[in-house]
């Protein structure tokens, strides 16, 4: 693996959790403990920068592989990446981390992480910054894959159901090459392969890099890729029916945790499947009603893409609860 800059260099531990072994990466010490939650297809360095920007001002910043990525244990089914599973390895690892609340970052399926910890153990969370997946209500007569049906077969989601088909179509290239693939796709629409094409397929491959990342930091993504494989990260789509199931007990609830949204206006799907509007509108403020919602220019990494601006709206976030928990 390529060596880390040194505001990057961080310290790992392995933490036993839930039934697991995580692995965690670490930088910073003092009394606030910041939980940094990375999403699909990454590890905890895609917090490089706010690791490094949190720790530099105080915080115990402390970014784990969840379960199926990096150096954390995979399990082999699908069954084992439910919310419920997620959400227990961040109660297990809080308790492991001595810390009675923390503040929470999580973006796409950390996201999702993020939202599922605040509903159901909210003391745990002093604040939560979600970024580009937004907390969404469950459909109390449709199962998830079967809302995905009238986009077809070539939708992601979608083709990430048959246990082996991506792993399959993604062995084709090499692992610098599918993170290229996935991480630096920027066009609006919904992420849809044409009629008889694999999604890994259809998406290209830039001949330039947009400047907010190195082809060092893709091959430290590719390198941790080519050892853990895609099997634990695709299995978390291959649960989605399951938490549909499991969290039935859940609808309507309410998040009352204080939030604040962050998402690129780039983002694939942004506008196209109503995201936009689901969010500056009713729906989302009634079961968040606690949110902020902030919409920057960028695509679905935005925490890269725009690191400076998400750290800094982090931090104002942080001070804004500081304050008013002292009113």
């Amino acid at each position: 693996m390529a060596s880390l800059p040194f505001e990057y260099e961080v310290s790992h531990s392995r933490v036993r959790t839930n039934g697991i072994w995580m692995h965690v990466a670490e930088k910073g010490e003092g009394p606030h403990l910041v939980l940094l939650l990375h999403g699909f297809p990454q590890t905890w360095y895609a917090w490089r920068h706010q690791m490094a920007f949190l720790a530099a001002r105080g915080f115990r910043a402390v970014a784990p592989d969840l379960r199926g990525y990096g150096d954390s244990d995979s399990p082999l089914s699908p069954a084992a990446y439910t919310i419920p599973h997620l959400v227990g390895d961040l109660v297990g690892l809080l308790d492991h981390l001595g810390h009675r609340q923390a503040f929470v970052v999580g973006h796409d399926w950390g996201a999702v992480a993020g939202w599922f910890l605040s509903l159901f153990r909210p003391d745990l969370v002093k604040g939560l910054v979600a970024l580009s997946s937004p907390y969404s209500p469950r459909s109390p007569g449709t199962r998830i894959l079967e809302s995905y049906k009238p986009l077809g077969d070539g939708f992601f989601i979608t083709q990430f159901q048959k246990p082996g088909r991506a792993e399959r179509a993604f062995a084709r290239y090499d692992y610098l090459t599918v993170m290229k693939k996935l991480l630096l796709y920027n066009k609006k629409e919904i992420l849809i392969a044409p009629p008889g094409m694999e999604i890994i397929d259809y998406l290209e491959t830039p001949a330039t890099l947009p400047s907010w990342i190195t082809e060092e930091d893709l091959q430290v993504y590719a390198d941790k890729f080519q050892e853990s494989g895609f099997t634990g990260p695709l299995n978390y789509y291959r649960a989605m029916d399951l938490n549909w199931e499991l969290l039935g007990p859940w609808d309507g609830a309410k998040i009352t945790v204080p939030t604040k949204f962050m998402v690129g206006n780039k983002e694939h799907g942004f506008e196209a499947v109503g995201a936009k509007d689901y969010i500056q509108g009713n729906i989302f403020k009634n079961l968040v009603p606690n949110v902020e919602v902030v919409i920057l220019d960028g695509h679905r990494f935005i925490h890269e893409e725009r690191a400076q601006q998400v750290c800094d709206e982090i931090l104002n976030f942080f001070h804004k609860l500081s304050i008013e928990s002292q009113l």
